[in-house]
């Protein structure tokens, strides 16, 4: 007798939960549409490796810029980033401050770090491949980042918004930043997280 309502409660039960489980609808940026980045919702991370046994962590506090997402024509897409070097923050004003010097990022006469992408094509899991042109220290490389469409929508008085976060490595040592390289100071990779939030235009 006992067996009767158990069933009864799970039947009932059922499309409350598969209601639950149900993916919510993904919304796309505005295609062809261009976005302004948001600084204060947006981050540049940057991780390296000291004297071989941990890695240490910093931000750039100051980011602009913007870009554009076309879904159906990924290769219609593009961004470009500006980042302010002598924002960099790694927690500790005397590491900050050698930071900006001629010995890393020589922040008084590269003020600026940019990022221009040439190709947008997407990519495995969903994901986009950009490529552009880095330029930091003065110097200019070509890179690839792993971007991931993060979301979209209008969230009535905060915006029409949208989201990307891309991650790439670079040798520092290829854009001429050659201070303390090697196991018994300071790494010569650097892993780069690029989170964005963007505002539609208007």
């Amino acid at each position: 007798m006992k067996l009767l309502p158990i069933l009864l409660v799970g039947a009932l039960a059922a499309p409350l939960f598969l209601t639950a489980s149900k993916a919510e609808p993904v919304t796309l940026p505005v295609a062809g549409a261009t976005y302004e980045i948001d600084g204060v919702h947006s981050s540049v991370l940057f991780r390296i490796k000291h004297l071989g046994v941990s890695y240490s962590y910093g931000r750039f506090n100051e980011i602009t810029g913007s870009f554009v997402y076309d879904e159906a024509k990924p290769e219609a897409s593009s961004i470009q980033v500006e980042v302010a070097t002598a924002s960099v923050d790694t927690g500790h004003d005397g590491r900050d401050q050698h930071l900006q010097s001629p010995d890393f990022f020589n922040a008084a006469e590269h003020p600026k770090i940019t990022f221009k992408s040439k190709e947008v094509k997407k990519a495995k899991d969903g994901k986009l491949a950009v490529t552009g042109d880095l330029t930091l220290h003065g110097v200019t490389k070509p890179v690839t980042a792993d971007v991931e469409f993060v979301g979209a929508g209008d969230r009535g008085q905060m915006g029409n918004k949208a989201g990307f976060e891309a991650t790439f490595a670079i040798k520092r040592e290829d854009f001429g930043m050659t201070k303390m390289v090697g196991e018994t100071g300071i790494g010569n990779e650097v892993r780069v997280t690029v989170s964005l939030e963007g505002n539609l235009k208007q």
